[in-house]
């Protein structure tokens, strides 16, 4: 944007007064030396290039004014490569100079002595003027850069707002439409050009800014039915203030289900079915027949288990397999967020409601959860202020903002979960009773994995496949010693432990196999050298023997070739161990 071909007409147009003005033919070069503007004779020659050495080359180079009044004698003449057939009697140029930077060349040309006589005698006076409307030109390219770089950020912003995946509309204080997106027209179903349209016509949910609500930023839920166009969403209101007067209002709406689609995107676990979950033993098939039936319902869950179950991924599974599907899940962790900010996080709260209150309010999550499904982890550590508004919402179906005159109505399903002995946290009055039987319309008690051995292998097999893929390893195979040993642990983190181990197992793994070595010695069940030294209790040989043996027993008591086992992790053969079976007066099966 620094030539003089963007104000080429502008540029005519000087040349033209000044040839009325003076009498003197005028030719203008742009910084490439083309000729862009002419009169007289250099009509013609406009677009055409002045070659060679000229007084018009050294004046753009040297950003210096140059007066010739005779052409027989001046330097830059004898080397001119036109000399002898020039037609010129006098000439005069003046550089166009814009913030130190020479975009061109303005130049008086006399082909007669009359004219050669006024550049001779007001030498001065012309390159003065000269000067004049090199500055003019110089401002209408400052100008027009300026104009340039404005329409080049007001492009760049509307690209810029044009790939929010989100819908944006600015008004002005009346309501008129200014400026949108392609999202907003997209989302809103709207096939005419609705500039200058009023945003109160076009979109009725919007309340007018006489509305006191409407003049402070905020955020509002809406529900748009036209045209065949359903959809339910969230609109955020932000004032438009210049030299502190408020000049309009920019508006960006959330469509709920595009959310959800760019959450399920992002969200690794939204697929998750029952047929994901796996198992094939009885109690685990047993759960997901509940879960099944369970999802079918509009009714509470209250999933029960130790911690590392997959609590949350039966929840999940029964938000996946729902009507609600469609519609949001969204998880909250009861322990890990403090009691004060858990009530703003689950309820929301409106603008000035405490101090520090974000501007606008905050919507709560069970009004994001709104049509969908609310999961509420560890539910045993709410505070019993906060069963209290949770049991409101479960019977009365009802939201009660912080700060809010008023309560809004909800459609959230929630399903609960904890690892607590909520039963006994009744009796010890840290638990009300009446939210307990609001939430366990729907029981579904998880095994652990200690009750459920057989799908041991299955997820062993699983893991290591998704953590070989995950850290990029060549492991695909592990020592079936190995998942036995890790088949007879009591696993008292479930499947959470049992992804630790794998993750380490595949992480140390050098090979394709994981070996038993990798094995961590807590499961093998082996004590480490220096727990052995640091007790103080010193044993006979002979009742160490004896010990490792009953160990070795009870691990294998469910194997059928359990005394070949046995004798194969002691390291002795069959016949030495039934002899120091009866050594020892050890009994078994």
């Amino acid at each position: 944007m620094n030539n003089l071909e963007y104000i080429k007409e502008d540029i005519q147009n000087i040349a033209e007064a000044i040839v009325a003005v003076l009498g003197i033919d005028v030719t203008i070069v742009n910084q490439n030396l083309i000729r862009i503007a002419g009169t007289g004779i250099y009509i013609e020659k406009i677009g055409e290039k002045v070659r060679g050495y000229s007084a018009f080359k050294k004046s753009l180079i040297e950003q210096v004014g140059i007066i010739i009044d005779d052409n027989s004698c001046n330097d830059i003449c004898n080397e001119c490569h036109n000399k002898g057939a020039c037609r010129e009697f006098a000439e005069v140029c003046c550089p166009i100079v814009c913030d130190g930077d020479a975009y061109g060349v303005i130049g008086l040309i006399a082909f007669t002595d009359e004219q050669a006589d006024i550049i001779k005698n007001n030498k001065d006076s012309l390159m003065n003027f000269l000067g004049k409307m090199a500055d003019l030109i110089s401002n209408k390219i400052k100008a027009q850069i300026k104009t340039y770089e404005l329409e080049l950020e007001k492009k760049k912003l509307e690209t810029l707002v044009d790939s929010i995946d989100k819908a944006i509309v600015s008004i002005d204080v009346a309501g008129k439409i200014d400026k949108y997106n392609s999202k907003f027209k997209e989302v809103f179903n709207l096939k005419e050009d609705i500039n200058n349209e009023n945003i109160f016509e076009v979109l009725k949910f919007i309340k007018n800014p006489s509305v006191d609500n409407f003049k402070k930023d905020k955020s509002c839920s809406f529900y748009y039915k036209v045209d065949g166009c359903d959809l339910k969403g969230i609109y955020n209101i932000s004032k438009i203030i210049l030299n502190n007067e408020l000049k309009g209002y920019v508006i960006d709406f959330i469509d709920k289900r595009e959310t959800i689609k760019n959450y399920n995107k992002i969200n690794k676990d939204y697929g998750i079915t029952l047929d994901n979950i796996i198992g094939i033993s009885k109690e685990i098939d047993s759960v997901k027949k509940q879960a099944l039936m369970a999802s079918k319902s509009t009714s509470t869950v209250l999933v029960r288990g130790e911690s590392g179950t997959g609590k949350e991924l039966f929840a999940r599974a029964i938000h996946n397999h729902s009507d609600r599907c469609d519609n949001p899940f969204i998880a909250v962790n009861c322990a890990a967020i403090p009691d004060n900010l858990l009530e703003s996080e689950l309820f929301g709260y409106e603008e000035g409601a405490f101090t520090g209150a974000k501007k606008g309010g905050k919507l709560g999550k069970f009004e994001l959860a709104d049509n969908g499904t609310m999961f509420l982890d560890e539910i045993g550590d709410m505070s019993l202020h906060l069963q209290a508004k949770l049991l409101r919402v479960l019977q009365e179906k009802e939201l009660n903002k912080i700060g809010s005159k008023s309560n809004k109505l909800i459609d959230v399903r929630i399903i609960a979960a904890t690892n607590k002995d909520l039963e006994n946290m009744i009796d010890k009055g840290t638990f009300r009773e009446d939210l307990y039987y609001r939430l366990n319309v729907i029981p579904i008690n998880l095994p652990s994995l200690r009750e459920r051995r057989e799908d041991i292998p299955l997820l062993i097999h699983f893991m290591i496949k998704e953590y070989a893929r995950k850290l990029n390893k060549n492991v695909f195979n592990i020592d079936e010693n190995a998942v036995n040993m890790m088949a007879d642990y009591n696993w008292p983190g479930n499947i959470r432990e049992l992804q630790n181990v794998i993750e380490y197992s595949v992480n140390m793994s050098l090979t394709s196999n994981i070996s038993i070595d990798l094995i961590p010695n807590r499961i093998k069940n082996i004590e480490t050298e220096e727990v052995i030294i640091k007790d103080n209790n010193i044993r006979t040989l002979e009742a160490l023997e004896k010990t490792e043996i009953i160990k070795a027993l009870n691990k294998y008591k469910e194997y059928k070739k359990d005394k070949e086992l046995v004798a194969k992790a002691l390291g002795i053969s069959r016949a030495t161990l039934y002899r120091k079976l009866e050594k020892y007066n050890i009994v078994s099966k």
